[in-house]
This record gives structure tokens, C-alpha cells and sequence, in this order.
């Protein structure tokens, strides 16, 4: 779908059909490799823009409740293979908006990512057992989680095809339980977005899902985001972004007791002990280097706060990784808003007395990029203002933490806000840092959603196991993860109870057998297939 009038506004797609926006203003993408305007206009949606969707989402829903399951999987199925065969324009358009390499970034690395997430996502459709069908003969009462509404969801900056709102995880779990989506773009991407929107309307046609299932806005006003994550026909909403816009939309939707599921910010403590720095510390600051400068540090895994014992050979550590800072490349930020909130994040930390030991500068020109950037503090100044210290410096910074004990180092953690991960780096080669570790660990793994050990965090695997969730601050709540299928389909839908209801009146699930002979069910407290 190519805008036929550059002067105006591209359409919004709604209920199947790219129609003119009831906009009330446009915007532009920024390339932030040169620092200039992207010609195209994006309209800016009013309240009947979103009106128009949630009418046709919520129609869609119940539509798609008697599609059944295989039509779902063939469209996540069809979509995937759309996107593959659209490589090339796909990669052209999220380089030109957010300045990511095209290989191996976005190319080689996020685009397989994101189909190969598509097409978990069918399979789980079809197997059946990720809404964890539960039977109890005796009472003949059973069970099943099953699609909630419609789904709103937001998608960051940082990843335009993984997260994106109509191609990412998000999206994949919340079509995959049964639900519609309304995708609000990110507004430094719309351009990738919209290609996106085009190959999954016509995989809506192929796959003879309701119109209605696949929907697009580009922007709306914080009021009318707010009204929209509340509206009585959304089902939930997946949300990653800024902590300051996802909290505003959090207290409008639990208001109305609608579920928002919130990435919101996170610092990602690396602790380093002092058996591993004498063990390998040349080795580490290579395997640091490569996390926190990779993809200019903005990675919601970027390990951006590190602490180590204040010694000779965490010293030298903090030395070597200051010179490393000075002497790479500064890489570009994904926009200017990202640009000037790093500076912003920055010159916070300084004024509550952090040391800049690199950077701390925008770098001169017109593309948007920042020197890297390495502050210090103790720990006992940390703990005179935790709250402070952990300002997300979103980019290519981190704040190193020096502690004079482990016993200092503990009293930083249990300072800790939640993160996503958490990582301890001990010594391989002998049990001189077991005793600090499991002081360490056992706080560490209350303050995050997935603890690692000699492993930087930023690699977040599509893995049914995975967690990409944590406690607040860092997700909206503890329970949940954005990556890992079949378990992220639960945010989007509801448990249902069948009491004493007739076999053919049942879901296909519940049933005696259920459709698919694969289908894992707990039945009287056992887990068994069919």
C-alpha cells in the first residue's frame, strides 16, 4: 500500500480497509544516522480513529472464536513466510528510521527471530496445551484458559521487528490465544510498521481470518491512549516503553480494570567478584565491553549497573573498562528523543554525585549519538540515594558501583529496584567466591526475572523457558514474560470453569478425547497427552 499523495498523511488501517485518518496533526520519522526528517507524514489518530477499531476488533473477536484454531495457525504461518520473502524492503525501511546496521542486526538477527516467533506461536495454537486444559472426572468440572478481547499493543523503539506492535512477541502470543490486535506504531518506525501492516492484512485475507483481526494506528494523544487501554472492549494491553508514559497508561487501564502488560526500565545488575577479576579480569572486561556497547546499549538487557569490590584488581578492572569506553566507536541512537533523554539521564546521575571516568558528552554532528559513558560512585554514597542511582541512562553509559565489602555489596541489592536480569560473575577454577555468591544470589534472585551466572544478559533467547519479565520497575508484574511462547499467551487470555457442562458443548480441548491427540491435560492431578 504506497501513499499515492506524499503531501498528505499515510491511511490508517481499519477493519481491513487503509482509509484517510480522522487525524488531528502529523508527525515525521527521524533518521538518525543523518539527523534529518523522513519526508512521509503520519497522521496523528483522534478518538474516532480508535472508535472505528475497537468497533471492528471486537466484532473480529467473535468472529474469530468460530474460526478455530487451524485458521489462526495458517495465518501466523503465512505471515512468517511474508515477511522472509520481504527481507530486503523490510531491513531498507527499519535501517533508514532507527539506524540499525542492516547486517547482521536486523537482517541476519531480528528478522529470523521474529518469524521463527510467528511460527512457535502457531504450533502452540494447534498443540492446544499452553491454555493448560485441566480436568477433574469425579466432579465433572474442567477448566481452560481461553482469548480475552482485544489487544492493544504498543511497541518500543528499539526493536521494530521483534517487539514490533504488529510482528513482535506481543503480538504472536496475543493472535495465537484467539485475540484481535490494535497495533499503535512506534513513532520511530512508522514507515517499518506499515510495511508490516501490509503483508499481515493480506495473510488475514489468505488465512480467512475477519478483517478486523489486524488494525494499525501510528500515534493518538497520551488522553486518548489513556481512554483506549481503559475502554470497556479491550481485552489487555501489551506495553514497552518509557516508565513515565507506561505508568500513565497502567493507572488509566487498572482504573478500569483492564490487564496492561508493562516493559517499562531496566538497569541490569553484573556484580563481579573478586575471584573472578583475579581469575580472568581482562577476559571480563572484553566480555562487558562487548554487552554494554552492543547496539549503542540500548537493549532493555543492557547491563548497565556494575558493581565490584573496591580492590586492586577491581580497580585495574574499572581502568581498563574506562579506557575501552574512550577508545571505541560511539554508535548511533535510535532518535533524538533517545539522544536527549541519555543526556538528561546522564547529567542526573552527575548532579547527584556520580564521576564521570568517560563521556558524558553528545557527540558533535548531525546524526544522533552520545560519547560512551562510564560513571562511579561508592556503595555508601549508592545507599544514601538508591532511588537516584538507578536513573535508567538508556544507551551506550553505565554506572559502576564500588564496594568495600560483600558485605557492602549486599546492602547495595537489597537496594535494588526489580530488572530484568541480574548476573554474578564468580571464579571457575577454585570455590573462593561460593560463600559471597550465595549471600549475593539469594537476594539478586528477588530483585530480577532471570538470574544468570558468568553470562551477560543482553542474548534474550526465544525459548519456552525464557523469562523477559521481572518485578516492577522493570515489567508491570512479576508473574508474566514477554518472550518465552507458549507461556506468554497467558497474559492474553482468561480462565474459563465448565461445571457440570454437556461433552459436546465443551472446547475442543476439553473434550473426551480433545481435537489433538498432542495436547498435554492435567487430568485428576496427572499430566497426560490426549
Amino acid at each position: 500500500m504506497t501513499n499515492n499523495n506524499p503531501g498528505q498523511p499515510v491511511p490508517v488501517l481499519l477493519d481491513g480497509k487503509w482509509q484517510t485518518s480522522n487525524s488531528t496533526g502529523t508527525f515525521q520519522a527521524t533518521n538518525p544516522t543523518t539527523g534529518e526528517k523522513i519526508a512521509t507524514l503520519f497522521p496523528i489518530s483522534s478518538w474516532k480513529d480508535c472508535e472505528l477499531a475497537l468497533q471492528a476488533a471486537e466484532a473480529a473477536f467473535w468472529e474469530l472464536k468460530k474460526c478455530g484454531i487451524e485458521k489462526i495457525a495458517k495465518f501466523l504461518e503465512l505471515y512468517a513466510d511474508k515477511i522472509d520473502a520481504d527481507k530486503a524492503t523490510l531491513v531498507e525501511l527499519a535501517n533508514r528510521e532507527t539506524g540499525l546496521p542492516t547486517a547482521p542486526r536486523l537482517g541476519d538477527v531480528e528478522l529470523p527471530r521474529t518469524t521463527n516467533q510467528l511460527r512457535i506461536a502457531a504450533k502452540a495454537t494447534r498443540e492446544g496445551s499452553w491454555s493448560l486444559p485441566t480436568v477433574d472426572t469425579k466432579a465433572n468440572i474442567r477448566s481452560c484458559y481461553q482469548a480475552l478481547g482485544p489487544i492493544a499493543v504498543f511497541g518500543p523503539n528499539n526493536f521494530p521487528f521483534a517487539f514490533g506492535s504488529l510482528s513482535g512477541g506481543d503480538f504472536a502470543a496475543a493472535i495465537a490465544a484467539g485475540n484481535p490486535v490494535i497495533g499503535k506504531a512506534n513513532s520511530s518506525h512508522p514507515e517499518t510498521t506499515k510495511r508490516f501492516a501490509e503483508l499481515a492484512i493480506d495473510a488475514v485475507r489468505e488465512a480467512g481470518l475477519p478483517l478486523g483481526t489486524i488494525q494499525l494506528i501510528y500515534r493518538t494523544s497520551h488522553d486518548d491512549g489513556m481512554k483506549l487501554v481503559s475502554d470497556h472492549r479491550i481485552g489487555a494491553t501489551g506495553y514497552t516503553g518509557s516508565r513515565h508514559a507506561g505508568l500513565a497508561l497502567k493507572a488509566a487501564a487498572d482504573a478500569a480494570g483492564k490487564p496492561i502488560y508493562l516493559e517499562l526500565s531496566s538497569v541490569n545488575p553484573v556484580v563481579f567478584l573478586p575471584g573472578a577479576l583475579a581469575e580472568r579480569g581482562e577476559q571480563l572486561v572484553d566480555e562487558y565491553l562487548g554487552s554494554v556497547l552492543m547496539g549503542t546499549g540500548q537493549f532493555c538487557t543492557n547491563p548497565g549497573f556494575v558493581l565490584v569490590l573496591d580492590n586492586a584488581d577491581g580497580q585495574l578492572w574499572i581502568e581498563r573498562v574506562a579506557a575501552r569506553f574512550k577508545a571505541a566507536p560511539c554508535g548511533t541512537l535510535l532518535s533524538p528523543a533517545v539522544q536527549r533523554s541519555l543526556t538528561t539521564s546522564v547529567q542526573t546521575l552527575v548532579g547527584f554525585g556520580a564521576k564521570l571516568l568517560a563521556g558524558g558528552t553528545p557527540v558533535d554532528g548531525p546524526r544522533c549519538a552520545y560519547s560512551n559513558t562510564l560513571l562511579e560512585i561508592t556503595a555508601s554514597t549508592f545507599v544514601t540515594n538508591p532511588e537516584g542511582f538507578q536513573t535508567e541512562a538508556f544507551g551506550n553509559a553505565a554506572l559502576v558501583v564500588k564496594a568495600k565489602s560483600v558485605a557492602e555489596m549486599v546492602a547495595v541489592l537489597k537496594g535494588l529496584e526489580g530488572n530484568l536480569t541480574g548476573c554474578i560473575y564468580s571464579a571457575t577454577k577454585d570455590n573462593s567466591d561460593d560463600a559471597a555468591y550465595s549471600q549475593l544470589a539469594e537476594i539478586m534472585e528477588f530483585k530480577v526475572g532471570r538470574m544468570l551466572n558468568d553470562k551477560m544478559p543482553t542474548g534474550v533467547a526465544v525459548s519456552p523457558a525464557m523469562n523477559h519479565g521481572g518485578p516492577y520497575p522493570s515489567t508491570g508484574h512479576p508473574g508474566f514474560t514477554a518472550v518465552g511462547l507458549p507461556a506468554s499467551m497467558l497474559r492474553f487470555a482468561k480462565l474459563t470453569c465448565f461445571d457440570n457442562v454437556r461433552p459436546h458443548r465443551l472446547p475442543d480441548v476439553l473434550r473426551d478425547p480433545p481435537a489433538n491427540a498432542q495436547t498435554w491435560r492435567m487430568i485428576d492431578l496427572q499430566w497426560k497427552q490426549g
